[in-house]
C-alpha cells in the first residue's frame, strides 16, 4: 500500500459521513410469522431476536415480524413468548438479498425455561427467489476441489465454456462487495481478484435479474468478502504441486520428481483489534506456477537461419543448449485486508484493500525451438473501498460504499520500449519450417484503467409485504492506452538494413494507438419486492445513461480528409459523440405450490456498454495501406442488449433434497460488429457497429442433497445457441477471404449442447473426502475439406462440425490432527484431471481432433527443416486441457 492510501480511505469516509451516501447492498432479511400451534392465532408482541447479536424484532399484532440488513451467514434464532415454550431454531442461512422465511409455531407451558430446538428448513430460502440465483457459502467452497471463485463459477448451470446462457464472453459483471470491479476497458474479465478464502459467500445470478444490477447481459457474480471475528483465528499453509501423467509423449519435459515446479502459499489471520467492536480481516496467497507445455532452447532470438530454398544445405544458427524452457507459466500475489467497526449499534464502517500483482507467458507452438524473446503478461491493480452500513430505524438502513479501482496491464518483452536488448527483426522469421528459428516479439501495448465508482442504495421495508429498493451508480473511468509495435528509428532510410534503434511511434502514425479518455456512466433504478403468503413479486426499472465523451468523423469514408475534394459534403468534420440513454423493465414472480414446491417466472430487458476499446481504437482514424488491415473504434456505439424469459419451478423432494427445473429463451440484439467500409481511393477498413444477433434457448436440471455430513450437487444444461457471427470480427474477416456474408443463423463456436456438472462430499472435524466432476458433450469447430473432394467446392458456413465430447474428475481431501489447545496440522491433496484425460479443446479442421491433421502433398513439400518434421508442426499440446495435477499440502489452523 504506497504512501496516498491513507489519506484516501480518510477522505472517502469524511465524504460518506459528510454526505449521508447509500451504497450496493450486500445483506439480506429473515421475516416470518408467530403463531400458537394449537389455534393458529397470532402471537402480538413475541420476541425474535439473532443469537450472539443486538439484532431481532417484535411480533406485530398480525404475529408478523422481520429483521433485515443482515450479513451473509448462518445464523441461530431464538422465539420467546410468555406462557409458551421457547423455540430455537438453528443453522438458518441468510444470502445476499434474500428473504429467509422463518415461521414460528409455539406450544403454551406452565414450565418455565423450556426450549425446543429445531433445525432450518430449505423451502424456508427458495421462496423468494424469483430467477435462477445461486448462492455459494465460505463453508460450501471449503468442502470441495475449488480453489478460487472462478470454479466456483464454473460449477453452476448455465455456465457453458466459461459464459453464461449462451452469451459472448465479457457480458457478466463481476463485483466485490456490491462494488462494480468488472475491468471496463477489454470487457472480458474482472480488475479485482479475491481468493475464495477471503470470501463469505458468491451471489451467481444467471439470466433475468433484479433493476439494482447493470452492465450486465448474461449474469452477475457478487463475492461478498468475510469480517473479522470477536476471537481470533488463523491459518498458514504451503503447497506443492506437479503433473503425473502417463501421456509423457504428449507432455515434453514433465517429470513425475519436479514437485517445486508450482508453488503455493496461503497467510490468512483475522480477529478483534481493540475490542469486538473493531475486527480485522488478512489474507495474502502466492503462486509460482511451472508450465506443463515446455520448449527446447535450439535457437537463440540472435541466431539466423534460411530454409526457404527448396533443396539443403540450409543456413541454419542453433546457439541455444537444448535446455527446457516453461512457455506457460504464471507468477501472482493477492492480498485482502479488511478493517470493521462497529460505531453504534446501528452504525457499521469497514475499509477494503485488495491487491493483485501477475505476470506470465501462453504458449506459443510456432515457438517451441526458440521460446526466448516472447512477450510477457503484466498485471497489477490497487483496489480501495470504504463501507458505511446506518441502520435508521429497524425498517430503513442504508449502506453506503464508494470503491476506487487502480488497475495496470501490459504486454511486452522488456518494459522500456527502448531498450538496448531489443534487437533487428531480421533473425524474426519461420518461414519454411513453420517453426520460429529466431527474434523477438515486438508487440508492446500498456492500459491503466483507473475507475471511481459511486453507487447509493436505500432500502425501506415500508410494510411488510413491500420491500422498496432505490439507488444511483456512478463510475467515472479514467482509460491511458498505448498498444503499438516496436518499429526501427531508421525504417525507410539508407541505414534501414544496416542499423536497429528500437522505437514507439507517435500515434500519427498506423503503427501505434495512444490515447486517454475519461468515459462516464450512471445509473438509476427502482424496485419493489412484494411478499405475500404464497406469492413473491420483484417488479423494477433501470435508467442508464453513458458517455464516451470522445468525438468522431462526420464522413467514415474521408475520416481524416486526406483524400481532398472540393465537394463538402465528401469531407469530414468532428463531431461530438452523443449519450446513450435506456429504460430497462424487470419483472420476476415466484408462486408457493403447497408446502414444498415454488414455480416462478422472470423477464427483462438488459443492456451493456461494449468494452471501451471498441470506441477509441485506431483513436487517430488512420488508415492501412492494405485492405481489411484496420479496424477503427466508433463513439457512436449503442449498448448491446438482450430481452429474456425465464421458467422455473423448484420442489422439495425429501427432507434437504431439493430440484430444480428451468427454461429460457433470449433474443440478443444490437451485438458488437465489424462492418465493411471503403474509402473514396477505395481502401478497405473496418468500423465497430451494432448489427450482430443471436438467441438461445435452454433447460437447466439442477439437484441438491445435503444431509448432516453429506453434500451432493448435479447439474445439467440442455442449450442450443444460434447467431451471425462469434465475434465481431467474423463477418469482416469473410469479407477479407473474400466469402460471402453469412445469411441465417448458425451454431455458435461456443454451442455446446449437453453439460453436465456433479459434486459430492462427506466431511467430518477431523477429515473429508470430495469430488468434482464434469462432462460436456462438444462445442463447434468448422470443419474443413481436403481440396480434393467435392465438398471443398460448397460454401460450408463456419461451425459446422462438433469437436469431441469432453470430461474430468477432480479430487480433494483433507486431515486435521490435533497437536495442542487450538492449534492443529492439515495435511490436503488436490488432484485434478485425476483420470488424466487428454481432453481437446482445440481440433483441426481438417481431422476434428487435436493433435492429428491430415498434410497434404505441396504442404509437405514446402517444408523445409533439419531440426523438426512436420508431424511435429502439427502436434501442439496446447490443443489439450492439462494433465493431471496432484497438489499436496501442509498447514497449520488455530
Amino acid at each position: 500500500m504506497n504512501k496516498h492510501v491513507g489519506s484516501f480511505l480518510a477522505s472517502l469516509l469524511v465524504i460518506l459521513l459528510a454526505a449521508g451516501l447509500v451504497l450496493a447492498q450486500t445483506t439480506g432479511k429473515i421475516a416470518g410469522k408467530v403463531i400458537d400451534v394449537e389455534t393458529g392465532d397470532p402471537l402480538p408482541g413475541a420476541n425474535v431476536v439473532i443469537e450472539g447479536t443486538s439484532m431481532g424484532a417484535a411480533a406485530s399484532v398480525d404475529g408478523d415480524y422481520y429483521i433485515i440488513n443482515l450479513p451473509p451467514g448462518d445464523y441461530t434464532l431464538r422465539c420467546d413468548y410468555i406462557g409458551y415454550q421457547s423455540v430455537k431454531l438453528e443453522n438458518q442461512r441468510v444470502s445476499i438479498n434474500r428473504t429467509s422465511h422463518v415461521d414460528f409455531k409455539l406450544s403454551s407451558t406452565v414450565i418455565e425455561g423450556q426450549v425446543v430446538v429445531v433445525q432450518a428448513e430449505k423451502v424456508a430460502i427458495k421462496k423468494d427467489q424469483t430467477s435462477s440465483v445461486r448462492n455459494v457459502s465460505s463453508e460450501q467452497m471449503d468442502i470441495l476441489p475449488i480453489e478460487s471463485v472462478g470454479q466456483v463459477v464454473n460449477l453452476q448451470a448455465g455456465v457453458v465454456n466459461g459464459t453464461f446462457r449462451g452469451g459472448r464472453s465479457g457480458e457478466v459483471t463481476y463485483l466485490v462487495d456490491g462494488m462494480q470491479v468488472t475491468e471496463a476497458f477489454g470487457g472480458r474479465n474482472r480488475a479485482v481478484n479475491v481468493e475464495a478464502d477471503a470470501v463469505q459467500e458468491v451471489e451467481v445470478i444467471k439470466g433475468t435479474f433484479n433493476a439494482e444490477y447493470g452492465r450486465a447481459m448474461s449474469g452477475v457474480v457478487n463475492a461478498v468478502t468475510k469480517d473479522g471475528g470477536s476471537s481470533f483465528h488463523g491459518s498458514a499453509s504451503a503447497s506443492l504441486a506437479n503433473y503425473l501423467t502417463e501421456n509423457k509423449n504428449v507432455w515434453f519435459g514433465v517429470k513425475d520428481n519436479q514437485f517445486d515446479n508450482n508453488q503455493d502459499y496461503k497467510f490468512l489471520l483475522s480477529g478483534p483489534v481493540f475490542s469486538n467492536s473493531i475486527t480485522f480481516f488478512t489474507n495474502f496467497r502466492s503462486q509460482n506456477n511451472d508450465s506443463y507445455l515446455n520448449g527446447m532452447r535450439v535457437f537463440l532470438p540472435t541466431d539466423s537461419s534460411n530454409f526457404v530454398p527448396v533443396e539443403s544445405p540450409w543456413y541454419s544458427e542453433k546457439s541455444g543448449d537444448s535446455s527446457i524452457v516453461p512457455m506457460n507459466w504464471n507468477k501472482s500475489n493477492t492480498f485482502t485486508g479488511k478493517l470493521t467497526g462497529k460505531v453504534t449499534t446501528d452504525i457499521k464502517v469497514a475499509l477494503l484493500y485488495n491487491y493483485n500483482w501477475s505476470e506470465g507467458q501462453g504458449y506459443d507452438h510456432s515457438r517451441f525451438y526458440a521460446p526466448d524473446g516472447r512477450s510477457h503478461y503484466h498485471n497489477k491493480t490497487n483496489f480501495y473501498a470504504v463501507t458505511l452500513n446506518h441502520m435508521l430505524i429497524p425498517s430503513l438502513f442504508y449502506e453506503a460504499k464508494l470503491s476506487y479501482i487502480d488497475n495496470y496491464s501490459g504486454n511486452y518483452l522488456y518494459e522500456n520500449p527502448t531498450d538496448g536488448r531489443y534487437i533487428s527483426d531480421n533473425t524474426s522469421t519461420n518461414a519454411g519450417s513453420g517453426f520460429y528459428t529466431g527474434g523477438q516479439e515486438k508487440n508492446y501495448s500498456k492500459t491503466k484503467l483507473k475507475d471511481t465508482n459511486l453507487k447509493i442504495d436505500l432500502v425501506w421495508q415500508l410494510h411488510k409485504n413491500h420491500s422498496l429498493k432505490t439507488g444511483i451508480d456512478y463510475i467515472h473511468h479514467d482509460v491511458d492506452q498505448l498498444d503499438a509495435t516496436i518499429r526501427n528509428l531508421y525504417d525507410n532510410t539508407s541505414r534501414e538494413t544496416s542499423d536497429y534503434e528500437p522505437v514507439i511511434q507517435p500515434d500519427s502514425s498506423i503503427y501505434s494507438d495512444i490515447y486517454s479518455q475519461k468515459p462516464i456512466e450512471f445509473a438509476a433504478y427502482m424496485q419493489d419486492k412484494m411478499e405475500f403468503d404464497e406469492m413473491t413479486i420483484n417488479l423494477g426499472l433501470r435508467y442508464d445513461y453513458f458517455d464516451p465523451n470522445n468525438y468522431y468523423p462526420s464522413n467514415r469514408r474521408n475520416p481524416v480528409n486526406l483524400i481532398s475534394s472540393t465537394d463538402a459534403s465528401r469531407l469530414s468534420q468532428e463531431l461530438k459523440a452523443d449519450p446513450k440513454t435506456q429504460l430497462s423493465p424487470r419483472l420476476g414472480l415466484s408462486y408457493q405450490l403447497g408446502d414444498a414446491a415454488l414455480l416462478r417466472f422472470s423477464y427483462g430487458h438488459f443492456f451493456q456498454a461494449p468494452p471501451f476499446v471498441n470506441f477509441y481504437r485506431n483513436n487517430s482514424w488512420l488508415i492501412s495501406t492494405t485492405n481489411f488491415d484496420t479496424q477503427q473504434g466508433n463513439a457512436q456505439l449503442k449498448a448491446e442488449r438482450t430481452v429474456q424469459y425465464e421458467l422455473g419451478l423448484w420442489q422439495q423432494l425429501a427432507e434437504g433434497m431439493g430440484l430444480e427445473i428451468a427454461v429460457y429463451y433470449r433474443d440478443i440484439y444490437d451485438l458488437l460488429s465489424v462492418a465493411v467500409v471503403r474509402t473514396y481511393n477505395q481502401q478497405i477498413y473496418g468500423l465497430y457497429t451494432n448489427k450482430d444477433y443471436g438467441n438461445v434457448k435452454g433447460l437447466e436440471l439442477t439437484y441438491d442433497f445435503e444431509l448432516g455430513r453429506i453434500f451432493a450437487n448435479l447439474n445439467y444444461t440442455l442449450q442450443f445457441t444460434r447467431g451471425n457471427a462469434d465475434t465481431p470480427l467474423t463477418n469482416f474477416n469473410r469479407a477479407g477471404d473474400s466469402a460471402d456474408p453469412i445469411p441465417r443463423l448458425i451454431p455458435m463456436q461456443r454451442d455446446q449442447t449437453h453439460t453436465l456438472n456433479a459434486s459430492v462430499a462427506y466431511r467430518t472435524r477431523v477429515w473429508g473426502l470430495s469430488a468434482t466432476g464434469f462432462y460436456n458433450s462438444n462445442d463447434r469447430y468448422t470443419w474443413a475439406p481436403l481440396s480434393e473432394s467435392r465438398l471443398s467446392r460448397v460454401n460450408l458456413f463456419p461451425n459446422n462440425a462438433a469437436k469431441p465430447g469432453r470430461y474430468s474428475v477432480d479430487l480433494y481431501s483433507f486431515y486435521n490432527l490435533r497437536v495442542s489447545g487450538g492449534l492443529q496440522l492439515k495435511l490436503e491433496m488436490y488432484v485434478y484431471n485425476l483420470l488424466d484425460r487428454l481432453n481437446e479443446n482445440g481440433v483441426y479442421g481438417r481431422t476434428g481432433r487435436a493433435w492429428t491433421n491430415i498434410i497434404i502433398d505441396s504442404e509437405r513439400n514446402n517444408f523445409h527443416s533439419d531440426f523438426a518434421t512436420i508431424e511435429q508442426l502439427n502436434q501442439n499440446p496446447g490443443m489439450y486441457s492439462a494433465p493431471r495435477t496432484v497438489k499436496l499440502g501442509l498447514g497449520v489452523e488455530f
